[in-house]
């Protein structure tokens, strides 16, 4: 039976909002969210609009465009109001804010001048944490969908790639015929991101040792992209040969909610000895993180412990190639590709049941390309559970 997105849910996740901002923020008085991926957690719509909850819990949601159509999605519709301006809101909940919890990395100094012009806003507190701690425990609805996400994500990465791989296609030929494949097996089209600024279209897709090449994403992957104006999608003039490695980073995304895989390839030969051993080394680093993801472990701890056991002679390269090393072994996943907590120092609050994790032990070869793997884990009392597969060798085609 398909879950679905009830109202008892959204109003559970309201609730559970305003207790964290209590306990972190005892005087708070208003919440303003602007974020259209936070909107919909909590509306079950995505409109251009402002949500505002109060404390006490009332929670209204003002649509600019489109009213109609958050009446039509939303199942807490007698709780979405048409607004044109700011002011229409202000009729509605009042101009009293007092001390306000706002996304202040979404809300520029600009939005922030227009909302003070309506509204009496006291202290400003940010509520990026607090949101992040509330998304980061996934519901039945929610891992629903990344399992449903995490399965076809592995049928298109094991399965489906290896018979669209031949030798002349350039990087953005893969890109674009990958693309079409994920829209065909149910893939929303969008990959979204937390991050300032992050752009993403369809993947980190390299031949070779493009997989190394210096990238403005944080990841330890690299790709050259169309140009420098586009750093994406893949090179024009970039043909696969015989010998070539081909890395795969992807995400898969149904109902607005991601799973996360990477694949390597070696194209018509067999990876080397010293390649193979590599890889199978970071797999057993992925293994071996995976199954410290149980409620009540620490993630900075679980982050020193593997780092830790390796070797220094392995350090190098590993989570990055060159100096360009990320300093984390995995991420959250849902809604964004990049979500809280980090398995990285500094993230020291316990796992949760339920959270949902990728993880990606990585590592540079020189003249060769990245290696390692990706994958989706949720976090069980017994360590993550799977969804996309499983820890895999290099794919020879």
């Amino acid at each position: 039976m398909k879950e679905v997105l009830t109202r008892q849910e959204l109003e559970n996740r309201a609730k559970q909002l305003c207790a964290i901002a209590t306990d972190k923020y005892p005087d708070w008085d208003t919440i303003i969210i602007l974020g259209r991926v936070n909107q919909y957690y909590f509306t079950g719509t995505m409109q251009d609009g402002i949500l505002i909850i109060k404390n006490g819990g009332k929670l209204m949601y003002f649509a600019r465009r489109s009213y109609e159509r958050a009446k039509i999605e939303s199942p807490i519709s007698d709780c979405i109001y048409p607004m044109e301006k700011y002011s229409d809101a202000a009729e509605v909940c009042g101009m009293l804010f007092g001390n306000t919890l706002i996304e202040t990395d979404i809300a520029t100094i600009e939005v922030l001048e227009r909302l003070r012009g309506q509204f009496e806003i006291g202290r400003i507190y940010s509520i990026k944490k607090i949101l992040s701690e509330v998304r980061a425990i996934k519901s039945p609805y929610e891992l629903e969908a990344i399992r449903e996400a995490g399965k076809r994500h592995k049928h298109l990465l094991e399965e489906v790639v290896p018979g669209i791989l031949r030798e002349g296609m350039s990087e953005v030929e893969l890109s674009a015929e990958l693309f079409e494949k994920m829209l065909k097996l149910g893939h929303q089209g969008v990959s979204r991101f937390n991050s300032y600024q992050t752009e993403m279209i369809v993947g980190q897709i390299a031949f070779g040792a493009n997989s190394l090449y210096p990238t403005n994403f944080d990841g330890p992957g690299g790709m050259k992209g169309l140009s420098p104006a586009v750093p994406l999608f893949g090179s024009k003039s970039t043909f696969l040969k015989k010998g070539d490695l081909v890395f795969i980073d992807v995400g898969f995304c149904i109902d607005g909610y991601h799973s996360d895989k990477t694949q390597v390839y070696m194209f018509g030969a067999k990876p080397s000895d010293e390649v193979e051993k590599i890889h199978r080394q970071c797999v057993e680093i992925q293994k071996k993180t995976a199954s410290l993801l149980k409620p009540g472990n620490i993630p900075s701890e679980i982050y020193s412990s593997i780092i830790g056991c390796l070797d220094s002679s392995f350090l190098g390269n590993f989570m990055g190639f060159g100096d360009r090393r990320v300093r984390f072994l995995g991420h959250g996943v849902g809604l964004h590709v990049d979500e809280l907590p980090v398995i990285a120092k500094g993230f020291d609050n316990p796992l949760k049941e339920n959270m949902v994790f990728a993880l990606e032990p990585k590592k540079g070869v020189p003249q060769v390309g990245m290696v390692g793997g990706e994958d989706t884990y949720i976090v069980t009392p017994d360590g993550g559970e799977c969804i996309t597969g499983g820890e895999k060798d290099i794919i020879s085609v």
